[in-house]
């Protein structure tokens, strides 16, 4: 028998800090404000957001057999700054080895796991690459609540972890969903460099620095100019601010996720210089390959036009 206890043990020992359990059910207010976001066009050139809503109201489209969902999170902070003066500034999700690797791996032990003790387990796990509201089952299952930088904050710990989602056809006892601490606080929309929070738990990814710098396709348009910051891949500016992360935040355990080289930053001249197989020796397993050396180097031709104007 696998009980609530038990997954949490060995997700514990695997290296998940937070882990809880909702019950399966259609997704239907959520998936109304999915569509309303898209209807907006914040999704920008997030073209795969407009694909496979019915499986994102309904997990039972993608497996079947669901009855429960898990939801694990994975602590990624790591006591290092940008300090004032750098120029380049990298995520801090993207300081060490790319999480998909290191959670991927987990999860499937932790599964193989699962069916050792019950062999009729099954279970299907995602790290946000598939068609399933991982923030939304995180608030289901306990985890935490949205913020209104619309990322999961969670009681003790703030906001800088990794979601994985697990879906499995065994029953749990299942977590009380935790109210909004937010309360008042603008700490995240007053902070946005662009504007990009367009209201609570609502991001408009056109004005984003981290979809701006990572997921855009094309190029960065002007009238964000002198906004960056020094930002090269990624912004953390809206949980750098937040007041849970400020008091709660701790170092993970996992090396892996620990800053590798120049990975806090790059200086721009560096990026413009790198040639295609430097790019992917140097990245190989971090996500800044995500960007691809193009995106990359348009970023550092942004911020060094951006700073010969200031």
């Amino acid at each position: 028998m696998i009980s609530n206890r038990l997954v949490r043990n060995f997700s514990k020992e695997l290296g998940f800090d937070l882990c809880g359990f909702a019950r399966y059910e259609e997704l239907t207010e959520e998936s109304d404000r999915l569509e309303q976001w898209l209807e907006c066009g914040y999704q920008a050139g997030m073209l795969y957001m407009e694909r496979n809503r019915d499986k994102r109201r309904d997990i039972r489209q993608v497996f079947p057999e669901a009855v429960s969902v898990i939801s694990l999170g994975c602590n990624y902070f790591t006591p290092f700054s940008h300090g004032s003066d750098e120029q380049g500034k990298i995520s801090r999700y993207a300081w060490g080895v790319d999480y998909h690797l290191i959670m991927w791996e987990r999860l499937a032990t932790l599964i193989e796991k699962l069916q050792e003790i019950d062999p009729e387990f099954k279970a299907m796990a995602y790290v946000d690459t598939g068609p399933v509201m991982d923030k939304v089952w995180a608030v289901k299952a306990g985890i935490g609540w949205q913020g209104k930088n619309s990322n999961i904050i969670s009681p003790g710990q703030g906001s800088w972890f990794f979601l994985a989602t697990i879906l499995t056809n065994t029953e749990f006892e299942y977590s009380h969903i935790l109210a909004d601490h937010c309360g008042t606080c603008r700490a995240c929309i007053d902070a946005c460099p662009t504007n990009a929070i367009v209201a609570d738990q609502v991001i408009d990814a056109n004005k984003c620095i981290s979809y701006l710098t990572i997921e855009n396709k094309g190029d960065i348009p002007e009238d964000f100019s002198g906004k960056f910051d020094n930002w090269l891949f990624g912004c953390d500016v809206c949980q750098d601010v937040c007041p849970w992360n400020k008091k709660f935040s701790m170092s993970t355990d996992i090396t892996e996720f620990f800053p590798e080289n120049e990975k806090i930053s790059i200086i721009p001249q560096k990026v413009l210089q790198l040639t295609p197989e430097e790019f992917k020796e140097q990245f190989a397993v971090s996500p800044i390959k995500r960007s691809k050396i193009s995106g990359l180097q348009r970023n550092a031709a942004f911020l060094l036009k951006e700073n010969e104007r200031q």
